[in-house]
């Protein structure tokens, strides 16, 4: 009986050198590299079907970007196609060396002057989610990002969002403002009346609270939406 023939191995070195995560980095720089393509080094090599990039992809939306990956149980981490206790604690501690970087250095954390500085955060992440995904941008008071944290998962409608969980990581962090952003898994970024509805009771409960909600937004296929620029919610 003839062996089975051994499945191939995706190997960044079977890509393009221009399409290579590393040769990238060395040429152009980190900061070049999208967050799978980061990742795809960590990983080193891929499975059978899929190229570390896209592996590296895989687990972004799995668990909802570098948040999720870094909020994810290891046991969990583990139990993803491909991923053994190395490769799973490679990508842990490289996420949390970038967190304790962030704390270290605030003056060199992004600040958010504009909706456009808020999308540029999330949008890459949020608009490939499969659900809808409601996350808040903590900021100090010279709107530095201090957070950005996940506190909701599910259709985002007046009736199923609880305002006061919007609110627990900035009082526990003592932030001064926030942006929520939500995605539309459709691709579309138009707010809906339900958009607007939890938009209004946010304002009115940030008001109460003394936290500033600068904005809400919501994230379609490479598209976004501010509602305060639109006027909608915002008194």
């Amino acid at each position: 009986m003839p062996e089975s023939p051994t499945p191939p191995v995706y190997r960044i070195l079977d890509l393009h050198e221009a399409d290579r995560p590393r040769e990238r980095l060395a040429a152009l720089g980190p900061q070049a590299l999208t967050n799978a393509e980061l990742i795809a080094i960590l990983l080193r090599v891929g499975v059978k079907g899929e190229s570390a990039v896209t592996m590296g992809q895989r687990l972004l939306t799995k668990f909802g970007g570098l948040g999720g990956l870094h909020r994810a149980p290891f046991a969990e981490l583990i139990e993803q196609h491909g991923l053994g206790d190395a490769k799973a604690a490679q990508v842990k501690a490289a996420i949390e060396l970038g967190r304790r970087l962030a704390l270290e250095s605030p003056e060199e954390r992004p600040s958010i002057n504009s909706p456009a500085d808020a999308a540029a955060l999330v949008t890459y992440e949020m608009s490939a989610l499969e659900q809808e995904h409601l996350r808040v941008i903590l900021l100090d008071r010279r709107n530095r990002v201090l957070e950005i944290t996940e506190v909701y998962k599910g259709s985002v409608n007046s009736s199923q969002v609880r305002v006061g969980e919007i609110f627990k990581e900035a009082i526990r962090k003592n932030a001064s403002a926030l942006v929520v952003i939500h995605n539309h898994p459709s691709g579309d970024p138009t707010p809906s009346p339900d958009d607007v509805a939890v938009t209004r009771a946010i304002v009115q409960a940030g008001k109460l609270l003394d936290v500033e909600v600068l904005d809400h937004m919501v994230i379609g296929q490479g598209k976004w939406v501010s509602l305060k620029e639109r006027g909608l919610g915002f008194a």
